[in-house]
């Protein structure tokens, strides 16, 4: 091997141990018990913190409640974000390159200046403490990037293809159904990962609509820490919370794959 080679294969070797003997060590205190209980002692190793996440109805519910308001998130912003870019990219107005850089602008607002608004709105609306009332309210930020990443997809396909569609006899719900969003795949796809991401990790806008109940793993996570911390169920929530990311990213990952592919 050449010293170019070798000097390469350090530097990945270096940045691999960097980035995983902090999951690795993660993943080995979330099969170790920190605090001796029930006549285990402390050091054991088992699926102890994790039989007592699902023994605990707050930390079972708050991962279900997570998963929840992250997939609707998804749903909403794709169904939202397909037409509206769709209509984008096919069509001109006055200012419709203004109207794209306005979402944006609004998408690089800070969540926590609109907290009080959000707030008074949802409590009215009822949607307080629910999953649906996070999903909405993450649609909402999110959605400028689904039209911004979508309107960029559609725009890279031909004209033509629409118009030969709808020459076969093809409707619009037709042509949207059977022939755009198979050769928006890749687009879709990287659209739900970074609509998916931002609401997973998302903590200030979950936080200030869950007081009382339908609290996100992120808020069951900041519940455990205390003056006598258990490290071991820490971080066997944590491991639970990087589940769905990693299964996220194996689903869409020859997608997002196609998708950056295109872009460049």
């Amino acid at each position: 091997m050449s010293r170019s080679g070798l000097l390469r294969t350090l530097a990945l070797a270096t940045l691999a141990a960097f980035i995983l003997l902090p999951f690795l060590q993660a993943v080995e205190l979330s099969f170790t018990v920190t605090r001796g209980v029930d006549g285990v002692p402390a050091g054991t190793l088992g699926l102890h913190n994790y039989a007592n996440i699902l023994a605990t109805p707050a930390l079972r519910e708050s991962f279900i409640n997570s998963v929840t308001y992250v997939l609707l998130n998804v749903i909403f912003c794709l169904a939202a974000g397909l037409p509206a870019a769709y209509g984008l990219a096919r069509y001109t107005f006055v200012g419709d390159r203004h109207f794209l850089f306005f979402l944006l602008a609004f998408r690089v607002t800070p969540p926590v200046v609109l907290s009080l608004p959000i707030f008074i709105l949802f409590a009215r609306a009822g949607l307080v403490n629910t999953p649906v009332g996070i999903a909405v309210v993450h649609s909402v930020f999110n959605l400028p990037i689904a039209i911004w990443i979508l309107e960029s997809f559609i725009t890279a396909i031909p004209r033509s293809f629409d118009e030969m569609a709808f020459i076969d006899g093809h409707s619009r719900s037709g042509f949207f159904m059977r022939f755009l969003i198979p050769a928006l795949a890749p687009g879709i796809a990287v659209t739900a990962f970074f609509c998916f991401i931002f609401s997973w990790v998302e903590v200030v806008l979950a936080r200030i609509l869950t007081v009382t109940g339908g609290k996100p793993i992120t808020q069951a996570i900041s519940s455990l820490f205390s003056f006598q911390t258990d490290w071991g169920l820490v971080m066997a929530m944590t491991v639970l919370s990087l589940v769905p990311g990693v299964m996220m990213i194996f689903m869409v990952r020859n997608h997002i794959a196609r998708g950056f592919v295109v872009r460049t």
